[in-house]
């Protein structure tokens, strides 16, 4: 097996997201859940954008929130993701890459425009999400670069992408150039809703293509199609090398062979914005799983990412990472990190 040049490469919705602060009379008045994903059209996209107050727009989407994380960490990243040639998608391409991303994914010159993904943040930190997919819905088979994941230590593949056939193809393809290069695959679930679509199908990606599955506590009790959070990590131990699972405020835990860790959350002074917490703590997980550390470790450098994400409006870091990381393995007091 040759040396990996890339620690991660994921492939996902290349998305602006566009984060305004509402209260919860506006969900009610606009018909949105809380706390959930919608997926929406053109017409509907348009309409919530307009009624939306002051926004902050930047490069979003659930992987590459991810990569943008393993960059700041000090690691080795590269993003694939479908965006239309327009001002939106020139935006995603430049933050990404501002961030130390490798991002080459041509951009379409046709087709639906890059996607968007309308973002309301209520006083208590919740977030709640409506997203046009446009151009990512476009992402195939053709678009995944075999020299490139066959590049990288770990392809990370996003469940909100799931929804399209082409995508599910281009995930399979993805999985096969992995593994045959001895490379890793891992998974994130996404969204409750996501597995609800296709759980059938995620679950036979699960049992016969993934190393490393991301999940948080609704997520994989839905794969699972239970109530009870412990029979649904028995369901898939052993199904996947590792699988962490993550709680919230409960913080989380990793599961790999007879193996159980809990990983308690890290401490954070006010929830602000929940957006990214999973991608960081994926990010974070990753990073450290691929320099080799213990799978405590690697869920205390994930939990230590959520917290700074959670502390500010937007799924990207305020705070470079590495040196996060590096504060809290000298400072010596919380589970004893070190890189």
């Amino acid at each position: 097996m040759n040396q990996a040049s890339i620690d991660v490469v994921g492939i996902g919705n290349a998305i602006v997201d566009v984060i305004a602060r509402a209260d919860d009379a506006f969900l009610e008045r606009e018909r949105l859940v809380k706390g959930t994903t919608a997926l929406i059209d053109a017409e509907r996209a348009e309409a919530l954008y307009c009624l939306m107050g002051p926004a902050i727009e930047a490069s979003g989407g659930s992987i590459a929130n991810t990569m943008a994380g393993v960059a700041s960490l000090g690691g080795r990243g590269a993003f694939i993701g479908k965006v239309r040639d327009d001002v939106l998608g020139k935006v995603f391409c430049h933050d990404l890459t501002a961030q130390g991303v490798s991002f080459e994914t041509p951009a379409a010159t046709a087709g639906p425009p890059t996607a968007r993904c309308l973002i309301l943040v209520t006083p208590d930190g919740q977030r709640t999400m409506n997203t046009y997919l446009g151009a990512c819905a476009e992402l195939g088979p053709d678009d995944i670069d075999s020299d490139l994941v066959c590049a990288a230590q770990i392809t990370y593949l996003e469940g909100y992408l799931f929804d399209p056939p082409l995508a599910q193809q281009a995930f399979r393809k993805a999985a096969a150039v992995a593994h045959a290069a001895g490379r890793k695959v891992a998974l994130s679930l996404s969204d409750p809703f996501c597995v609800e679509r296709h759980r059938e199908a995620f679950r036979d990606l699960v049992t016969g293509h993934i190393d490393i599955l991301f999940a948080n506590e609704a997520e994989i009790c839905s794969l699972y199609e239970t109530g009870d959070f412990t029979a649904a990590a028995a369901a898939v131990r052993g199904l996947v090398g590792i699988a962490a699972l993550t709680r919230s405020a409960e913080g989380s835990v990793i599961l790999a062979g007879r193996a159980e860790h809990p990983i308690a959350a890290a401490p954070v002074a006010r929830v602000v914005d929940a957006t990214g917490a999973g991608d960081l703590y994926a990010a974070g997980f990753l990073y450290g799983l691929i320099r080799g550390l213990p799978l405590p470790n690697c869920g205390a450098i994930g939990s230590l990412c959520a917290a700074e994400i959670i502390s500010h409006l937007g799924g990207r870091p305020e705070r470079k990472l590495s040196e996060l990381v590096a504060a809290a393995r000298d400072a010596g007091d919380w589970l004893r990190l070190y890189c």
